[in-house]
């Protein structure tokens, strides 16, 4: 069973920066892609930033500019790199690996960013 486990959470003031990891227990290069996800109130995952097995990286508009979404496979952990947060993207960030036929989930870690 595939395990992930976010890190890095926490409150930050408005235009700071946090880094956000998230580490698999296996090798991340088993997963198709890997990505992170803002989970709304109604307990939806929207995905904000997406990286595939082989390095192409998509993000949503909304954070454009300002995150950045990458992996070190020797260390099975991918990273979001946050920075000029605002209060609107505070929320709980959950990362996700999917192998064909499934997707893992991590238990997410919460950001909240104060104006």
């Amino acid at each position: 069973q595939v395990q992930l486990v976010e890190s890095g959470g926490g409150l930050v003031q408005s235009g700071g920066s946090l880094r956000l990891s998230c580490t698999a227990s296996e090798s991340l290069t088993r997963f198709a892609s890997m990505g992170w996800y803002r989970l709304d109130p109604g307990k939806t995952r929207d995905v904000i930033a997406t990286i595939t097995n082989g390095g192409s990286r998509n993000y949503v508009d909304s954070v454009k500019g300002r995150f950045t979404i990458s992996k070190d496979n020797a260390n099975n952990t991918m990273y979001l790199q946050m920075n000029s947060l605002a209060p609107e993207d505070t929320a709980v960030y959950v990362c996700g690996a999917y192998i064909p036929g499934h997707y893992y989930w991590g238990q997410g870690t919460q950001v909240t960013v104060s104006s």
